[in-house]
């Protein structure tokens, strides 16, 4: 079995966003929500659902992110 990034989805209350994706990401997407699905024991999730999980690791992991954040926290606190 893949060992993916995501976990199980939380039951959060949804959000409307409008977002234009290319073809290839969306299946990509629903690609994913359905090994998801499968890995946790759960049906298949709505792909727009992870699109917030996926950036929320991204940011999380991205040290070059975190690196500037903390810097411009500095600049703003000084």
């Amino acid at each position: 079995m893949a060992k993916l990034k995501l976990g199980p989805l939380g039951d959060d209350k949804p959000v409307k966003i409008a977002l234009e994706l290319p073809a290839s990401l969306h299946r990509d997407l629903v690609a994913y929500a359905t090994i998801l699905g499968h890995e946790t024991g759960q049906s298949a999730t709505d792909p727009v659902r992870l699109i917030v999980p996926m950036l929320t690791r991204f940011m999380a992991t991205d040290r070059g992110f975190a690196r500037a954040r903390r810097e411009v926290q500095r600049e703003i606190s000084d």
